[in-house]
């Protein structure tokens, strides 16, 4: 089946973005080897989630600066994250709801309460959130973020790791 990555997007936007011609790698499909129920749970969202006073945001300056480039950057924010003190710092979403909530991108509650109910082994104590627009900078954000995350994930035991899309 075909995937059209630009359905959503506004007509005028879509040729700039088809011509960029984006490389698209086969999804990488793991089976989880430990039963859901014995899992041990983290989330990621691409919502730009920062926690105030303790997290600098994400680069909005020199986004605005360049457009083409993303802060590949990401945070760690911590299952029992202050609400008062979630912040969002993203240009291409309104962080206003996330702010009052941060489960709108981090369903951090529904997965505590898969945890309670015993359907999930156990919610991590991290989580992490990323700015998803990266558009032309993935070198860094594959080459040193990912993998630093990927080695924090093995680290804590955990055993899936589920993409909260902002």
């Amino acid at each position: 089946m075909a995937v059209d990555s630009f359905k959503y997007l506004p007509r005028s936007f879509r040729p700039g973005f088809e011509s960029v011609g984006y490389q698209h790698d086969e999804p990488a499909w793991t089976t989880l080897e430990t039963p859901i129920e014995e899992a041990t749970i983290a989330l990621l969202s691409s919502a730009g989630i920062y926690i105030e006073g303790q997290q600098q945001p994400f680069d909005l300056d020199r986004e605005r600066a360049n457009p083409n480039w993303g802060d590949p950057t990401y945070r760690v924010i911590p299952r029992d994250v202050p609400q008062e003190r979630v912040r969002v710092a993203h240009l291409h979403i309104n962080g206003r709801d996330i702010e009052r909530d941060i489960n709108v991108a981090l369903p951090l509650r529904a997965f505590a309460e898969l945890e309670s109910e015993g359907r999930i082994g156990r919610l991590a104590d991290e989580h992490y959130s990323f700015m998803g627009f990266q558009h032309r900078s993935l070198a860094d954000w594959r080459g040193t973020q990912i993998p630093e995350l990927a080695g924090r994930l093995k680290e804590a035991g955990v055993s899936a790791l589920v993409l909260a899309p902002a």
